[in-house]
């Protein structure tokens, strides 16, 4: 059985991509191949014009610090033995970048640009909110001053008003480093909020591919239709209308 099938799409510089799809679609094994997380059996992925999947293990461990990523779950990502200052310096000592107490103004620097106390780094994971480690999770991924992230799920375990906090967080990085973003999502407003263009998924597929403002505005696959028909309004007649416009 093939879990991703025919994916094919490239993500310009300091852009956001978002692969859309319900569980099950593809999205995360797409981006894990990316990152050779999930080993592809086929094809190539050509990351800054080097062919990733062709690296040899020690290869890609030097060009794993341009490649980062920030996991759905912030607490089942981190050892919750380890401080967070130990959690966000982890990358820098496995890289071998600076002394300790270079590694230890560096971790201060990076929890004060995600939105937390350079004090944070003595405290433990379990110590903190979903958003505020989700923040550390961030802080992580920016250690190796990388130039694409993947965010898989980055937001959906968490209230909806800390949802926009961390959008806007990352939006900034992004304005502020350069970044580029491969954005995986089942939640069609955050897509919508954070893509420059969307990759609609399902059944290990690409169905539909376009800039996020035309996805909304003239969807053309099917299955992007159902999908944008699914999210809900305020509004019943117009709930009734969409459904009847489903089943016609």
């Amino acid at each position: 059985m093939v879990a991703v099938d025919d994916v094919s799409f490239d993500v310009n510089p300091g852009e956001t991509l978002g692969i859309v799809g319900e569980s099950g679609s593809g999205k995360s094994t797409t981006a894990y191949c990316v990152l050779r997380l999930v080993e592809p059996t086929a094809g190539s992925v050509v990351f800054d014009g080097t062919d990733v999947t062709a690296l040899s293990q020690a290869k890609l461990r030097r060009i794993r610090g341009q490649m980062q990523i920030v996991f759905q779950d912030p607490y089942s990502s981190f050892d919750p033995r380890m401080r967070v200052g130990t959690v966000v310096e982890e990358p820098l000592r496995v890289h071998g970048i600076g002394n300790r107490a270079d590694r230890k103004r560096l971790v201060a620097d990076l929890l004060e640009r995600v939105g937390l106390e350079a004090s944070a780094a003595d405290r433990y994971p379990h110590e903190f909110s979903g958003g505020q480690c989700q923040r550390v999770g961030i802080a992580r991924a920016l250690a190796l001053e990388p130039k694409l992230v993947v965010c898989d799920e980055p937001v959906s375990a968490l209230d909806v008003s800390v949802q926009a906090q961390i959008l806007n967080l990352l939006k900034d990085l992004q304005d502020a480093l350069g970044l580029t973003y491969l954005f995986i999502s089942h939640d069609l407003a955050v897509i919508r909020a954070v893509s420059d263009h969307i990759a609609v998924m399902n059944s290990g597929r690409i169905v539909e591919f376009s800039a996020a403002n035309d996805l909304f505005n003239d969807p053309r696959d099917s299955y992007t239709k159902k999908l944008l028909s699914a999210i809900p309004v305020p509004d019943p007649l117009e709930m009734q209308r969409r459904r009847e416009t489903q089943k016609a």
